[in-house]
């Protein structure tokens, strides 16, 4: 048995909150770390309360009326609908759809859970059946988690404008702070917004570092993980602006 394999079993797995701070400043360490442990119940406990605090934020500051004005100046077909309703259907329509809207977003570190289900099992297949790899499902989920942590500073930053009252008047509940591209094209066509999205300066951090842990889990190159994740990322940008631009 060599050496490392001897220190990797001896050595304890480090803390959470010492992998959640090494996310940021030594990523390699906790990406490494989950060979010893695939435990990431910190990361998802952080998302569960900043999505909370920031539905929470929105709720008291903003108000899901005023999200829902916003939602539907972005869509003059459905606004024009519903106008055209009687008095007594409008208003109830407009009541059903705040209780949706609040329980959406209330709810939404459940739509976070099951997005990053479905991000784990594609690399967990693309990994071990097209590089050949050996991890597991655990030990990928663990690293989507961990790597998902810049992008969660999305609703921090998003609270602290929130509270200062900024961009009050015309707050996206889809796109709510300018780290990317498609915040600044209010004016262009939706396909070009939706693609826009894709360059975030929280978001790609993240896939830098999902591309390092996929590395270092599954123990192949860095370019190679590159090339799977990169691949995804580019198949899923093309997708969703080909739907934006279908449905538009």
């Amino acid at each position: 048995m060599s050496d490392a394999a001897v220190s990797l079993e001896i050595t304890p797995p480090m803390s959470q909150p010492m992998r959640v701070i090494n996310t940021f400043v030594a990523p390699s360490k906790t990406f490494a770390d989950i060979l010893k442990s695939a435990n990431c119940w910190l990361p998802l406990v952080l998302m569960a309360l900043l999505t909370f605090a920031w539905s929470a934020t929105l709720d008291k500051t903003i108000g899901f009326d005023t999200v829902m004005e916003v939602q539907m100046a972005k869509s003059p077909d459905r606004a024009a609908q519903l106008q055209s309703l009687p008095a007594d259907q409008l208003a109830a329509q407009m009541e059903m759809g705040l209780k949706l809207t609040r329980a959406i977003t209330y709810c939404s570190f459940v739509f976070v859970i099951v997005f990053m289900l479905i991000e784990a099992l594609l690399l967990w297949a693309a990994f071990n059946f097209g590089l050949g790899a050996k991890t597991t499902f655990a030990q990928v989920f663990a690293v989507v988690s961990f790597a998902g942590l810049p992008r969660a500073l999305t609703w921090v930053l998003s609270m602290i404008l929130m509270a200062a009252g900024v961009g009050a008047d015309n707050f996206d509940v889809q796109n709510p702070v300018g780290t990317n591209l498609g915040y600044y094209l209010s004016e262009a066509p939706k396909w070009l917004q939706a693609g826009g999205k894709f360059f975030d300066v929280l978001g790609l951090w993240s896939l830098g570092l999902l591309i390092l842990g996929m590395a270092i889990v599954s123990k192949k190159k860095v370019s190679s993980s590159a090339m799977i994740i990169v691949g995804i990322w580019l198949v899923g940008l093309l997708l969703v602006v080909g739907f934006s631009a279908v449905t538009s």
